[in-house]
């Protein structure tokens, strides 16, 4: 029976077993700082418990990964993690691997698959349903601490092809939108950059040059946060008359908190998420009961608690 379980801690998930000699590891894409410090967390464990590991990239393209599988496979890996391009695009990843009876553990990207994978396959991550929410109603709560009884918000969303933009864009919505927010928040425009920091700085630049009033920006990243904290700055806005939120919690986004330019982020451990995987996929090879879907929380981080998350990425 597939199960669902929510983690209570980290070190729920680092319990010893016997250990694969190699597993296949392809990352959508080395060049980002979020997947670098979980694409670190896969090698540490791996380094710490003894685990041959092939990390590959897939330099965001969806036919390379493929490929990468389809070579795990040929090459006779114990099992393989999969850090999916394209959150959509992922059954025929799990085809391969099911074909070969090869363990597969889909890591940080939710496979579009996820309720109908087989039973030696997995999914760890954090549940994004909490993600927007969690950094949602913190802006609310800032927005009306600050005397506001309506706002205006901008949007910037990471990859549309990525389940995790869809679902944390969904969460920001449901938050205005219900009973708990408090704050009459108006969205002015969505758009996405991709994740990325230099669009998100582009696309905030051209939302100024309008000069529409707002009063928030909710970014479902925190590369893009960043981005657009440095076009504002760039434009002379007063940050203290801005909320910015993100998701993540990066080095580079609790930097930008300490300076006091971004007002929330989520943490979301993404090495635990690492070795949360690989220690999945070990056991999977090893013919041990692994959930299907492991749960690592995420945490709401602000100026308060700051301190808590400044050494854990």
């Amino acid at each position: 029976m597939k199960k669902t379980v929510l983690m209570a801690g980290v070190a729920a998930l680092m319990s010893t077993t016997a250990m694969a000699e190699n597993v296949g590891v392809s990352m959508a894409k080395f060049d980002d700082n979020f997947l670098t410090v979980l694409r670190n967390g896969i090698q540490k464990y791996a380094d710490d418990n003894g685990i041959g590991v092939q990390i590959e990239d897939a330099q965001n393209d969806v036919a390379k990964q493929l490929d990468q599988i389809n070579n795990f496979v040929a090459s006779g890996v114990d099992a393989i993690i999969v850090n999916p391009v394209d959150t959509s695009a992922t059954q025929a990843m799990t085809d391969a691997a099911s074909a070969a009876n090869i363990p597969l553990v889909y890591v940080n990207r939710q496979p579009v698959n996820l309720d109908t994978l087989p039973d030696n396959q997995a999914f760890v991550a954090s549940n994004e349903v909490d993600s927007g929410t969690l950094e949602t109603k913190e802006v609310c709560r800032l927005l009306k601490e600050a005397g506001k009884t309506e706002a205006n918000a901008y949007i910037i969303m990471g990859e549309l092809s990525n389940q995790a933009a869809v679902q944390r864009t969904q969460d920001i919505f449901d938050v205005i939108g219900g009973p708990d927010c408090g704050v009459k928040i108006n969205i002015i425009d969505k758009q996405t950059s991709n994740w990325n920091r230099d669009e998100a700085q582009n696309l905030m630049t051209n939302w100024l040059s309008t000069g529409t009033p707002f009063d928030a920006v909710i970014a479902n990243n925190d590369e893009s946060a960043i981005g657009a904290i440095q076009a504002m700055k760039a434009a002379g806005t007063d940050m203290a008359a801005v909320v910015v939120g993100g998701v993540d919690a990066t080095q580079d986004a609790l930097v930008a908190m300490q300076a006091g330019d971004l007002d929330v982020t989520v943490f979301q451990n993404a090495a635990a998420q690492g070795a949360g995987s690989l220690d999945a996929a070990v056991k999977l090879a090893k013919g041990e009961a692994v959930d299907q879907k492991v749960w690592v929380p995420f945490e709401l981080v602000t100026p308060a608690n700051i301190d808590t998350y400044l050494s854990k990425n």
